[in-house]
């Protein structure tokens, strides 16, 4: 099978899946970087500190970054495997912190816990599908 059909099978749903979830972090980002007025945790009652809005602020414009660099690998998906495994490792590291949180203080609001299995365990497959997409890609290159 040629790049071509490739394409069609393997590298675009990769293409507009990474899309689609490149979305969440810019948009969550740009809202996280609100600090404690964030609504999720204006609505938690979350406490007024310089130091806890501070965090708040940086982790959603590392959130938003991250959310850009996975849109700006999308349409050269099949050429990216470093920047890619980097992303994906660092969401499902992300993903650890979620789940020593839930170990340690509780479980947190239901779609947290789906977040938390999709860097666990979705990081892990993303990574596996870009490698095929790079490989056929490596073995039969677009003419």
């Amino acid at each position: 099978m040629g790049w071509k059909g490739v394409t069609n099978m393997n590298k675009r749903p990769l293409q507009v899946t990474t899309a689609i979830l490149g979305l969440v972090p810019v948009i969550t980002g740009i809202i996280t970087m609100l600090g404690i007025y964030d609504p999720i945790y204006a609505s938690a009652g979350v406490p007024r500190f310089p130091l806890l809005d501070s965090n708040l602020r940086f982790f959603g414009g590392v959130w938003l970054g991250l959310g850009v660099a996975i849109l700006w690998l999308v349409p050269s998906i099949e050429k990216q495997g470093t920047l890619f495994r980097v992303i994906w490792g660092a969401i499902f590291l992300g993903g650890i912190g979620r789940l020593l949180s839930m170990v340690f203080l509780g479980l947190p609001p239901i779609p947290f816990i789906g977040f938390t299995a999709l860097e666990i365990i979705g990081a892990p497959l993303f990574i596996y599908w870009q490698y095929r997409v790079a490989q056929i890609y490596v073995q039969s290159p677009p003419v």
